[in-house]
Protein backbone atom coordinates (compact mmCIF):
# COMPACT_ATOMS: atom_id res chain seq x y z
CA UNK A 1 0.00 0.00 0.00
CA UNK A 2 0.90 3.64 -0.35
CA UNK A 3 0.35 5.20 3.07
CA UNK A 4 -0.09 8.76 4.33
CA UNK A 5 0.52 9.44 8.02
CA UNK A 6 0.05 12.79 9.77
CA UNK A 7 1.69 13.48 13.10
CA UNK A 8 2.29 16.05 15.81
CA UNK A 9 0.61 19.36 16.57
CA UNK A 10 0.13 22.38 14.35
CA UNK A 11 1.09 25.92 15.31
CA UNK A 12 -1.25 28.83 14.61
CA UNK A 13 0.77 32.02 14.75
CA UNK A 14 -0.51 34.98 16.82
CA UNK A 15 2.45 37.09 15.74
CA UNK A 16 6.02 36.39 14.66
CA UNK A 17 6.99 34.93 18.06
CA UNK A 18 3.83 33.48 19.65
CA UNK A 19 1.46 30.72 18.61
CA UNK A 20 -1.51 28.57 19.64
CA UNK A 21 -0.79 24.84 19.79
CA UNK A 22 -1.34 21.71 21.88
CA UNK A 23 0.55 19.00 23.77
CA UNK A 24 0.88 16.43 20.99
CA UNK A 25 4.38 14.88 20.89
CA UNK A 26 3.97 13.17 17.51
CA UNK A 27 5.05 9.82 18.95
CA UNK A 28 1.99 7.91 17.75
CA UNK A 29 2.24 9.17 14.18
CA UNK A 30 5.94 8.44 13.95
CA UNK A 31 5.32 4.94 15.35
CA UNK A 32 2.61 4.33 12.72
CA UNK A 33 4.93 5.55 9.97
CA UNK A 34 7.71 3.24 11.14
CA UNK A 35 5.36 0.27 11.46
CA UNK A 36 4.02 0.84 7.94
CA UNK A 37 7.55 1.05 6.58
CA UNK A 38 8.62 -2.10 8.44
CA UNK A 39 5.63 -3.96 7.02
CA UNK A 40 6.69 -3.11 3.50
CA UNK A 41 4.53 -0.11 2.61
CA UNK A 42 5.51 3.14 0.90
CA UNK A 43 5.08 5.87 3.50
CA UNK A 44 4.68 9.63 3.37
CA UNK A 45 4.81 11.31 6.78
CA UNK A 46 3.43 14.84 7.11
CA UNK A 47 4.49 16.22 10.48
CA UNK A 48 3.96 19.32 12.51
CA UNK A 49 6.76 20.62 14.76
CA UNK A 50 8.06 17.83 17.04
CA UNK A 51 11.33 16.80 18.67
CA UNK A 52 11.55 13.52 16.77
CA UNK A 53 13.60 12.26 13.83
CA UNK A 54 11.55 10.74 11.00
CA UNK A 55 12.12 7.06 10.19
CA UNK A 56 14.56 6.31 7.38
CA UNK A 57 13.37 5.31 3.92
CA UNK A 58 10.13 7.26 3.92
CA UNK A 59 9.02 10.51 2.27
CA UNK A 60 8.88 13.28 4.86
CA UNK A 61 7.14 16.65 4.76
CA UNK A 62 7.48 19.18 7.56
CA UNK A 63 4.61 21.63 8.06
CA UNK A 64 3.72 24.27 10.63
CA UNK A 65 0.08 25.34 10.47
CA UNK A 66 -3.24 23.57 9.97
CA UNK A 67 -3.46 25.24 6.55
CA UNK A 68 -0.01 23.87 5.64
CA UNK A 69 -1.03 20.36 6.69
CA UNK A 70 -4.34 20.59 4.84
CA UNK A 71 -2.59 21.58 1.61
CA UNK A 72 0.03 18.83 1.88
CA UNK A 73 -2.49 16.10 2.70
CA UNK A 74 -4.94 16.98 -0.05
CA UNK A 75 -2.10 16.98 -2.58
CA UNK A 76 -0.93 13.52 -1.50
CA UNK A 77 -4.33 11.94 -0.85
CA UNK A 78 -5.33 10.91 -4.42
CA UNK A 79 -2.25 8.71 -4.77
CA UNK A 80 -2.46 6.76 -1.49
CA UNK A 81 -4.35 3.68 -0.34
CA UNK A 82 -4.57 4.38 3.39
CA UNK A 83 -4.45 7.45 5.64
CA UNK A 84 -3.62 7.51 9.35
CA UNK A 85 -4.68 10.91 10.64
CA UNK A 86 -2.88 10.96 14.00
CA UNK A 87 -2.01 14.68 13.98
CA UNK A 88 -3.61 16.96 16.57
CA UNK A 89 -4.62 19.69 14.14
CA UNK A 90 -5.74 23.04 15.55
CA UNK A 91 -9.47 23.65 15.22
CA UNK A 92 -9.07 27.44 15.20
CA UNK A 93 -6.49 29.93 13.97
CA UNK A 94 -6.08 33.68 14.63
CA UNK A 95 -8.19 35.70 12.21
CA UNK A 96 -5.56 38.45 11.80
CA UNK A 97 -2.06 37.52 13.00
CA UNK A 98 0.08 40.49 13.99
CA UNK A 99 3.11 41.26 11.82
CA UNK A 100 6.12 41.51 14.12
CA UNK A 101 5.54 41.23 17.87
CA UNK A 102 2.23 42.06 19.50
CA UNK A 103 2.84 44.67 22.20
CA UNK A 104 1.26 44.46 25.64
CA UNK A 105 -1.39 47.10 26.27
CA UNK A 106 -3.70 47.96 29.20
CA UNK A 107 -6.74 45.72 29.72
CA UNK A 108 -7.67 42.32 28.40
CA UNK A 109 -7.04 41.07 24.89
CA UNK A 110 -9.87 39.90 22.65
CA UNK A 111 -8.53 37.40 20.13
CA UNK A 112 -10.79 36.65 17.13
CA UNK A 113 -10.34 33.11 15.83
CA UNK A 114 -11.53 31.49 12.64
CA UNK A 115 -12.24 27.79 11.99
CA UNK A 116 -9.53 25.80 10.24
CA UNK A 117 -10.27 23.42 7.36
CA UNK A 118 -11.17 19.90 8.49
CA UNK A 119 -8.58 17.69 6.82
CA UNK A 120 -10.20 14.32 7.58
CA UNK A 121 -13.64 15.56 6.51
CA UNK A 122 -12.28 16.90 3.23
CA UNK A 123 -10.54 13.60 2.53
CA UNK A 124 -13.75 11.79 3.42
CA UNK A 125 -15.64 13.80 0.82
CA UNK A 126 -13.02 13.02 -1.84
CA UNK A 127 -12.68 9.38 -0.78
CA UNK A 128 -12.61 6.65 -3.40
CA UNK A 129 -10.76 3.43 -2.63
CA UNK A 130 -8.83 4.95 0.27
CA UNK A 131 -8.98 3.65 3.82
CA UNK A 132 -9.33 6.44 6.38
CA UNK A 133 -8.25 5.97 9.98
CA UNK A 134 -8.84 8.96 12.23
CA UNK A 135 -8.32 9.72 15.90
CA UNK A 136 -10.78 11.15 18.41
CA UNK A 137 -9.46 12.54 21.67
CA UNK A 138 -12.56 12.72 23.83
CA UNK A 139 -13.46 13.41 27.45
CA UNK A 140 -17.23 13.84 27.65
CA UNK A 141 -19.60 11.51 25.74
CA UNK A 142 -16.59 9.76 24.24
CA UNK A 143 -18.33 6.88 22.46
CA UNK A 144 -21.14 9.02 21.05
CA UNK A 145 -18.68 11.60 19.74
CA UNK A 146 -16.39 8.96 18.21
CA UNK A 147 -19.29 7.29 16.37
CA UNK A 148 -20.48 10.68 15.13
CA UNK A 149 -17.00 11.51 13.85
CA UNK A 150 -16.75 8.15 12.08
CA UNK A 151 -20.00 8.80 10.19
CA UNK A 152 -19.55 12.52 9.48
CA UNK A 153 -16.07 12.09 8.07
CA UNK A 154 -16.59 8.82 6.18
CA UNK A 155 -13.81 7.16 8.18
CA UNK A 156 -13.30 3.41 8.32
CA UNK A 157 -11.86 3.39 11.84
CA UNK A 158 -11.74 5.95 14.63
CA UNK A 159 -9.13 5.44 17.33
CA UNK A 160 -10.81 6.70 20.50
CA UNK A 161 -8.40 7.91 23.17
CA UNK A 162 -8.01 10.56 25.87
CA UNK A 163 -5.69 13.38 26.96
CA UNK A 164 -3.60 11.05 29.17
CA UNK A 165 -2.02 9.71 25.98
CA UNK A 166 -0.26 13.02 25.23
CA UNK A 167 3.49 12.48 25.47
CA UNK A 168 3.20 9.03 27.06
CA UNK A 169 5.05 5.91 25.92
CA UNK A 170 1.86 3.83 26.06
CA UNK A 171 -1.59 4.39 24.63
CA UNK A 172 -5.00 3.51 26.01
CA UNK A 173 -7.48 3.31 23.13
CA UNK A 174 -10.56 1.75 21.60
CA UNK A 175 -11.12 1.02 17.92
CA UNK A 176 -14.49 2.27 16.67
CA UNK A 177 -15.95 1.04 13.38
CA UNK A 178 -19.41 1.07 11.84
CA UNK A 179 -19.88 -2.46 13.16
CA UNK A 180 -18.51 -2.25 16.70
CA UNK A 181 -16.84 -0.36 19.52
CA UNK A 182 -13.83 -2.35 20.67
CA UNK A 183 -12.73 -2.99 24.20
CA UNK A 184 -10.16 -0.73 25.86
CA UNK A 185 -6.64 -1.77 24.89
CA UNK A 186 -3.29 -0.67 26.28
CA UNK A 187 -0.19 -0.88 24.13
CA UNK A 188 3.09 0.85 23.50
CA UNK A 189 3.04 3.45 20.72
CA UNK A 190 5.08 1.05 18.57
CA UNK A 191 2.58 -1.77 19.16
CA UNK A 192 -0.33 0.56 18.43
CA UNK A 193 1.32 1.55 15.15
CA UNK A 194 1.56 -2.08 14.09
CA UNK A 195 -2.05 -2.79 15.16
CA UNK A 196 -3.37 0.08 13.07
CA UNK A 197 -1.34 -0.80 9.99
CA UNK A 198 -2.54 -4.40 10.21
CA UNK A 199 -6.14 -3.18 10.49
CA UNK A 200 -5.63 -1.13 7.32
CA UNK A 201 -4.06 -4.12 5.56
CA UNK A 202 -7.09 -6.25 6.39
CA UNK A 203 -9.46 -3.62 4.99
CA UNK A 204 -7.31 -3.21 1.89
CA UNK A 205 -7.51 -6.94 1.14
CA UNK A 206 -11.33 -6.94 1.10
Amino acid sequence: MKVLVTAGPTREMLDDVRFLSNLSSGKTGYAVAQAARDLGHAVTLVSGPVNLSPPHDIEFRSVISAADMHQACLEIFPDVDAVFMTAAVADYTPASPTVGKMKKSPGDLMLPLTRTRDILADMGEAKGHQILIGFALEVQNAEVNAISKLKRKSADIIVLNGPANFGSHESSFRLVTAQSIGEVQRASKDALGRILVQEAEALHRR
